[in-house]
Formats: structure tokens, sequence, C-alpha cells
């Protein structure tokens, strides 16, 4: 089982450790409510150094992230990112990705930490086709997300960067905490604003400290994976594994926003043939109507108790104090106001479809 640089500290702070994406990490320290709350109306810190990073670079850059990416990468500006799925030749998900253009030819992809060796092949094979220039720089970089409607203040005595001129998915090169060549970036996975750092693994504890005493006046804490879980629910973001998978439609997990078949990538006549037809299936949102709470895999019916789908993610969401959830139904029953049911411990609990995301980021 791997573990990232900051294990031990992790330790150290008492964490409830668990397995995820052949990692062990930190599934929460105090409660999941506690820290989802304190990144929502403060700031909290998460290692998820666990995710990937491939560098892509050379003339040929471009061309091959065209074909194997969804969305267009031409319209990425240096200092820019941009959210993109990998499609594969069945008109599935290999893995959901950021890029990031650091220079004119030259651009990081940040990959789930379960598909790393799954993505690396997948761009790999294609690249034979293209020579462009790819390294893996996984296991020495380190991965620290800082998030919360204070994160930019607090962060700000640590870098010289002017963190508030940098607008959402964008991103800048620069020193922080005393570490060069840091780069930060304002993107995240949580919908509460923020900044995202990735500088060298062996730097990772000097940072983290930083981070704690910079942000310790303004009500920062270690967060774990559940709250970051729960954070995402609340905003309707895609987990891989959950909402997207090898078999899932792009375009019934609501992904039309990002999928750009017409400049020719894999896949591109499968998608754009479900973006003009539409799919069976839709993901939505749903607001539970009673104290239950859904999780991943119950049922979802009509009002005659017809299976119509299944959940895909469900939690108590800590800032409606209500169960949500998300999951596929028939495309009939995909309208917001829609009445729909949970089976829950043998019982259908009323639920109704909502427009997401479930919270105003």
């Amino acid at each position: 089982m791997k573990k990232t640089t900051l294990y031990n500290t992790h330790l150290e702070l008492n964490a409830k450790m668990t397995t995820f994406g052949g990692f062990e990490m930190p599934i929460q320290y105090t409660s999941i409510k506690k820290e989802h709350l304190t990144v929502r109306n403060n700031l909290g810190v998460f290692d998820v150094s666990h995710m990937g990073e491939f560098y892509v670079s050379g003339p040929n850059a471009l061309p091959l992230l065209q074909y194997v990416c969804s969305n267009d990468i031409s319209k990425i500006s240096v200092g820019k990112a941009q959210y993109n799925y990998l499609p594969n030749e069945t008109g599935g998900i290999v893995d959901d990705l950021i890029i990031y253009r650091i220079e004119e030819s030259s651009y990081l992809l940040v990959v789930n930490a379960s598909n790393i060796l799954k993505d690396w092949k997948w761009i790999q094979k294609h690249n034979t086709s293209f020579n462009a220039k790819i390294e893996d720089r996984s296991e020495i970089t380190a991965l620290l997300a800082i998030q919360g409607p204070k994160a930019l203040e607090a962060m700000q005595k640590l870098t010289s960067s002017r963190l508030d001129e940098l607008p959402y998915y964008a991103h800048t090169q620069g020193t922080f905490a005393g570490c060069e060549n840091t780069l930060i970036a304002t993107t995240g996975y949580t919908g509460a604003g923020g900044i995202e750092i990735y500088f060298p693994s062996e730097k990772a504890p000097l940072v983290w400290g930083a981070v704690l005493e910079a942000g310790e006046s303004f009500g920062i804490a270690p967060i774990g994976l559940a709250a970051r879980d729960t954070l995402r629910t609340e905003m309707g973001y895609c987990l891989y594994g959950n909402e997207i998978n090898d078999t899932s439609s792009p375009i019934a997990a609501g992904l039309k926003w990002i999928s750009k078949p017409e400049k020719g990538c894999i896949s591109a006549t499968q998608i754009s043939a479900e973006i003009s037809n539409g799919t069976a299936k839709k993901l939505i949102g749903f607001l539970m109507e009673s104290r239950a709470i859904p999780r991943s895999g119950h049922t979802l019916v009509d009002k005659e108790n017809n299976i119509i789908g299944q959940v895909s993610s469900g939690t108590q969401s800590p800032t409606l104090a209500k169960g949500i959830g998300m999951g596929y139904v028939d495309t009939d029953f995909a309208k917001p106001r829609t009445e729909i049911g949970v089976q829950i411990r043998g019982k259908n609990c009323p639920a109704k479809v909502v427009k997401l995301p479930f919270i105003e980021s």
C-alpha cells in the first residue's frame, strides 16, 4: 500500500486512515460534519498527494491531447486550466482530469489516484502516433488543496504571487512557504474556493506546517477524504467510480459542456450522436423529503414503485441538514421537481429531483 509523504503527520494528528486509490489516506481527523463546515465557512487543508501528475510537452503535445481528451485543448491559454475527460473507444470514460497549460507547448495533467497506471498506459498507447514528450511525476509531486472562503486571504502571507488576482481555474508559478517552483492554482473539488499547490514531495511536511500556521487565526483545520466527498456531492461534482466509469456515457453524466467531438477525439462519432439524439438515462440530483439518508447502490423508483434507476452517490448534507443524492434515472424522470422514491432498508422514501448543484458556490 502506498503512502504520501505526510503519512506520519496524519498519524500524529490521530487521523482515521483508510485505503483509497491504492494509498493509505486520512478519512477524517475529528468529525465529517465539523470538517465539512470548516471548509464551507472558513478554510481547511487536504493532503491529496495521491493524485497523479503527468507532463506532456513538445510540438506534438497539443495534437496528442486534442485526440485523447474530450474538451478543446487549444482553448486553454498559458496560465489557465480546463476540466476534461479521457473518452474510450466504446463511448465510456477512462478518467476525468484537469489540464493546466504551463507554457505554450507544455501541459500538466492531473488524474485520479486509482487510475494513474491505467491513464498512463492509455496515453502512452495513443502517443505512438504523435511522439509527444510525456513524463509521470506522480511519485515526486505533492499536492495540497487549501479550500474555503478565507483560503486566499490566509495563504497570501506565504507567497508574493497575488492570489486575489488569479481568476477561477488559473495558475501561476512562484515561491510558496519558502518552496520554489510551486504551481499555485485556483482549482479545487469543494465549490468553496481556494487554491491547490503542487510542489516537490520531500517538501510536504514543511509546507503543511506553514499552511496550518498561516491559517491558524482564520480557523484552519486538516480535512479528510470523507468531508471532501460530502463537499463535492453538495456541488454535484462527478466522482470516478461512482458517477462515471469505463462504461458510462459522458453525455448522460451531464458532461456535454466539456465534450467537443468536432475537434476530433476518440469516440467522437458516438459522442456527437448522443449530443444530437440524447441518452436513455440521465444523471440527476435529488433531495430527500424525509429524514432518510441515501447511499450508493440504493434503487430509485417512480410513484408506482417501478424501478427507474440507481443512486450513484448519497449522503447527509451538513450544509442543508438533509439527505441528498445523485443517480441515474430513465430520462423521462430527470426533470427538476419530479417526485421519485429511494428504496432504503425495504422502504420507499420520498425524494424530489432538483437542479444541481445542491448549494450555491
